[in-house]
């Protein structure tokens, strides 16, 4: 049966697929990728309609090399075979860096980029007054849409306001839409509020951009405005059956079945991933490990180790949710390396 959410082929609910690595030398473990994307491709989950970005920020893409990027890239592209869409995480310190790996993206086969904001010197990230000075991003985005001509996603986010949290303004996301066709769908970093405003803006436009849910903790209500159109999220990297299940529930307007769903462990697991921005990576990767989908917790430095009181509350959350789990035993040998015992 087809989804009533969706409204354009490339609405989707969008993995953004963690990035295994070795726990020796913190290289890309390309086995435990491609099992990773074996998972996130059954059968049941093509059938719901998820597609897959990879070198999102949830992949660590500003750790990976140009070669790691098309390197997983090709992975993906030779596990899903055309049976989702993929869209590949492009940036770089220069905007001529980024071009470069977003035509790297095109040749190797993906079906659209996932464009994300400037890196470098606080002028342009912790600084960056998006309203007054939008060419920051607007250009880079712009250059990229020119050099490589292929459906966008946009990662939104900026330097913080109490009107959309993270979220790009309004201002600037209007300037964008207009100067950049290609833009396709615009994942959803904002607040409660700011997602509000931003999902009337765009279903007021004559062409179609799709609402992609990012923040899970905010997907029931989501859901319950039908501003909702697909996903851009990490969080199906460890919850995706419960998360399937709750918007399945939704689709078929079976309000009492996605309560019952949300409020029997998924809501609690979600507002306990969301509740600390400068932990959200961190929290994915570490569920994703605790589900027993890639081989460890680990992540490139400066990106640190997850604490023990976030293993262990995540692990006792997981089960809540009557998601399958690691042992016990596979846990503590963990915990055991973090706290050097």
């Amino acid at each position: 049966m087809k989804s009533n959410i969706f409204k354009d082929k490339l609405d989707r609910l969008y993995i953004a697929v963690v990035t295994p690595l070795k726990e020796k030398d913190l290289s890309v473990d390309e086995e435990a990728l491609r099992k990773f994307l074996q998972y996130c491709l059954k059968p049941e989950f093509i059938e719901a309609g998820v597609g897959i970005i990879i070198n999102p920020e949830a992949g660590e893409i500003f750790y990976l090399s140009r070669e790691e990027k098309n390197r997983n890239i090709e992975i993906a592209i030779e596990e899903c075979g055309g049976k989702v869409p993929v869209f590949a995480g492009v940036i770089d310190n220069k905007t001529e860096d980024t071009i470069s790996v977003a035509k790297d993206a095109k040749k190797l086969g993906v079906n659209g980029i996932f464009v994300m904001p400037p890196l470098g010197a606080m002028d342009v990230t912790s600084a960056w007054n998006a309203v007054k000075y939008p060419e920051v991003m607007v250009d880079m985005i712009k250059a990229i849409d020119k050099a490589v001509n292929l459906p966008i996603i946009v990662h939104p986010t900026a330097t913080f306001s109490p009107a959309y949290g993270v979220g790009l303004p309004l201002e600037v996301t209007k300037m964008m839409i207009e100067e950049i066709p290609n833009i396709i769908g615009w994942k959803m970093t904002y607040n409660y509020e700011g997602y509000r405003t931003m999902a009337r803006y765009f279903r007021s436009l004559d062409r179609h951009v799709a609402v992609l849910g990012a923040p899970a903790i905010f997907f029931h209500e989501n859901l319950s405005t039908g501003q909702f159109d697909g996903t851009v999220t990490g969080s199906f990297c460890y919850a995706m059956e419960s998360m399937l299940e709750h918007i399945k529930a939704w689709d078929n307007m079976d309000i009492n079945k996605s309560r019952e769903i949300w409020e029997s462990g998924l809501a609690q697991l979600q507002e306990y991933v969301y509740s600390e921005y400068s932990r959200l990576h961190i929290k994915y990767k570490t569920a994703t490990w605790l589900r027993g989908l890639i081989p460890n917790p680990w992540m490139r430095p400066p990106l640190p180790k997850p604490r023990v009181e976030e293993i262990q509350t995540l692990y006792k959350l997981l089960k809540n949710c009557k998601l399958n789990v690691i042992t016990k035993t596979e846990v503590d040998k963990v915990i055991n390396k973090i706290t050097n015992k």
